[in-house]
């Protein structure tokens, strides 16, 4: 693994103080082309393809877990019969909406503690008590640990959803139902957050951006498969609970990859385990390369942050790393500035201006497609253009977009309603080719190395209260009259 350039070499003698000022990493590939770089390091790049599998079970769940609401196999077994219809409890379906991303927030900072002592795979947490618990957990045992914690409490979440339609009681199928959509928010949470922590560790400097941009790329793949299954099952009797059964191979593919993958050098070092953290990064280094040099690079880095800092989450917002934290804090924030949560509900947002349900289902599916392209391309761009610049040129465009959309809503008409549809999916695609990526990669390489854990958590942390605000958002429009 390469590390990010800390400080000029010009001003490493500054006032004498050349051990504090000294840049003790630096990326000697930065003059590779992509394909050379994955050629250069093809094991990190296999490791972090399989750890997609992660980000598959994210964006799958998202839809599963979100829409079987609508089918009418779950309204009939946790509704209520009026004017001849299945309805859901408004105050039962905003508990199901809120229990999943509530989780998953607690869940992410119990992550950054867990991973710091056990490893970047998985942590578990259904609550605050659970959480604290989780975190002591990861404060042991690591990445792998914490991954694999994290996908088996979903596979034990998927369980407990799965079996809800089974009690005769009404209140505790839904009850149970609520349990199990709030333990799987908390498990994906972990995964998440141990998947991205762990990728930005092991990935040099020139494919950290490319590798990074997987998790859009395959949040929307996640969509997708989720969507196309939710079709299908539509019309089923319990056709909501295959697609329950469905999200098992979801949860062990991330199980086994905690056994394949190699732990993160950089938790190994930090627990002064080197013996340890060489072999592991001879598993992620391509032949020839100096595994040793690596780690050395490594160990100084970590010494050279540990002089400044130490590794709690309060010292997230000390010193030179309060600046980080907040750039991190601003880079979770930005798929919720250039609307995600309202993309997210495109389809539906479509039918409150006039679009029939059909309809606005292929939009829905075209803007997945869309946005699938365009952050696959994004791999490349990545990795030829900088952070900044792809995210200002892409919020202008969206701005002007979002903008337009805005003023277009004076008039009415079919034409709105299409023009609200183009809109939406162009908003995706110039989301996909650069802010949505390049804010994983801000976010995942801007801490410092012994504080990236917590950084993420803190970063996961604030996108839920920028999730709050699309939720607000989607409970103004859905109160619009049809047409509005």
């Amino acid at each position: 693994m390469a590390a990010d350039s800390e400080v000029p070499a010009s001003k490493a003698s500054v006032h004498g103080r050349r051990d504090e000022l000294t840049p003790v990493e630096s990326d000697p590939d930065a003059h590779l082309t992509l394909w050379q770089a994955i050629k250069k390091w093809r094991r990190v790049v296999l490791y972090c393809v399989g750890l997609t599998s992660g980000i598959l079970m994210f964006g799958y769940d998202y839809v599963i877990v979100g829409t079987t609401s609508a089918m009418p196999s779950f309204q009939k077994d946790f509704g209520e019969r009026l004017a001849g219809r299945w309805i859901l409890p408004s105050l039962w379906l905003g508990l199901w909406t809120l229990a999943s991303p509530a989780v998953s927030i607690l869940s992410s900072l119990a992550a950054g503690w867990f991973q710091d002592w056990y490893g970047r795979p998985a942590s578990p947490a259904v609550s605050i008590l659970s959480s604290l618990a989780a975190g002591w957990f990861q404060d042991w045992y690591g990445r792998r640990a914490c991954l694999a914690l994290g996908s088996f409490l979903s596979a034990a979440a998927v369980a407990i959803c799965y079996v809800s339609n089974l009690p005769s009681d009404i209140g505790q199928r839904r009850g149970l139902f609520l349990a199990g959509k709030g333990f799987q928010g908390g498990a994906i949470g972990i995964v998440m957050t141990t998947t991205q922590t762990y990728m930005s560790e092991i990935a040099p400097p020139i494919l950290r951006g490319p590798l990074l941009a997987f998790f859009p790329t395959f949040a929307l793949l996640g969509q997708l498969i989720g969507a196309a299954v939710i079709f299908g099952c539509l019309e089923l009797d319990n056709g909501y609970v295959l697609c329950f059964a469905s999200q098992w191979p979801f949860s062990a593919v991330p199980l086994l990859m905690a056994f394949l993958i190699p732990e993160s050098p950089t938790f190994l070092v930090r627990k002064n385990k080197l013996q340890l953290a060489y072999k592991a990064q001879e598993r992620l280094s391509s032949s020839g390369a100096d595994a040793r040099q690596t780690i050395e690079t490594i160990r100084r880095n970590i010494e050279h942050e540990k002089r400044t800092a130490r590794a709690r989450y309060t010292d997230c917002f000390r010193g030179t790393n309060r600046r980080r934290s907040l750039i991190v804090m601003f880079a979770s924030l930005l798929p919720q500035m250039f609307g995600l949560t309202l993309l997210a509900k495109g389809s539906y947002f479509c039918q409150v201006v006039g679009m029939d349900s059909s309809t606005s289902v292929l939009v829905l599916i075209l803007g997945l497609v869309c946005g699938l392209v365009a952050n696959l391309s994004s791999v490349w761009i990545s990795s030829r253009v900088e952070r900044r610049r792809l995210i200002l040129i892409s919020l202008a465009i969206i701005t002007v977009l979002w903008a337009a959309l805005g003023i277009a809503g004076i008039w009415g008409g079919p034409a709105v309603v299409w023009y609200t549809a183009v809109t939406m999916i162009l908003v995706v695609v110039v989301a996909g080719l650069g802010v949505w990526p390049a804010s994983y990669t801000v976010g995942s390489e801007t801490s410092s190395l012994h504080l990236r854990a917590r950084s993420q958590g803190v970063g996961w942390l604030t996108s839920g209260g920028g999730w709050s605000r699309g939720e607000g958002s989607r409970l103004g429009y859905s109160q619009l009259p049809v047409g509005t």
